[in-house]
């Protein structure tokens, strides 16, 4: 049996119920890819470790290795998820990124980079928040994917400017002959070149404004379009 047990350490990703008790938990782990497992007893009042699985939760975990659903055998806490859930807009935020994250992981796939953006992220919504800290988050997924958006020149004919639309289909700007997609405003551009071109907190520092709101609806559209779906997340922050 000792063969089949692991350590790693996880992102909550979701959870749900399974039987009277127990419940399942979707886990973005550092090694092992997403991974989907039981907790045991977790739902019952005296449960050791159940406050430790709740979405957002940054654990170490041992777990035994199961034909289709592995079985958390211990749960240590890496951080404290108070910072998470403090308000609507932490929590949204958070579940934002945890929702983005399920979409891109692959069960059993490792994929460490991901990880650390999810842990990245979640740890500057909890200590710092700002209204772009989501939508780096989904630009830099993107980026991470081998989708970065063309943001420098036209992607139909290669003009510099002036770049006044962005396209995901296309795959990025486009000048004005050109033009589909959504319109795009030079300071919209701007934040957008600073995310993805390494001045990432100089963007994160930005109050909310409509120059913000206007890349967190780009960000959004590109990654919608990537994982072929509406965001859940996306109706949640529109009806706050």
């Amino acid at each position: 049996m000792a063969s089949h047990l692991y350590r790693d350490t996880a992102v909550v990703l979701r959870t749900y119920k399974l039987g009277e008790a127990d419940r399942i938990v979707v886990l973005l782990t550092e090694h092992h890819g997403k991974v989907r497992a039981v907790a045991k007893g977790v739902r019952k009042t005296m449960s050791r470790f159940g406050a430790r699985l709740e979405p957002m939760s940054h654990v170490r975990l041992l777990l035994a290795q199961g034909r289709e659903l592995d079985i958390v055998s211990q749960a240590e806490a890496v951080e404290s998820l108070a910072p998470m859930v403090v308000d609507l807009d932490h929590l949204t935020s958070g579940i934002a990124v945890l929702e983005a994250a399920d979409q891109m992981s692959l069960d059993r796939e490792p994929n460490p980079q991901l990880y650390r953006m999810v842990v990245g992220a979640l740890r500057t919504i909890g200590e710092r928040g700002g209204s772009l800290v989501v939508p780096a988050f989904f630009w830099k997924l993107l980026a991470a994917e081998g989708v970065r958006p063309e943001l420098d020149q036209c992607v139909r004919c290669g003009e510099a400017g002036p770049l006044v639309a962005f396209d995901m289909n296309q795959g990025g700007v486009l000048c004005r002959a050109c033009r589909t997609g959504a319109p795009l405003g030079e300071e919209a551009l701007a934040v957008m070149r600073m995310i993805l071109g390494g001045r990432l907190n100089d963007a994160l520092s930005m109050p909310p404004s409509r120059t913000t709101h206007e890349v967190a609806a780009h960000a959004t559209r590109a990654l919608e379009h990537h994982i072929e779906r509406r965001l859940r997340t996306v109706a949640m922050f529109e009806t706050h």
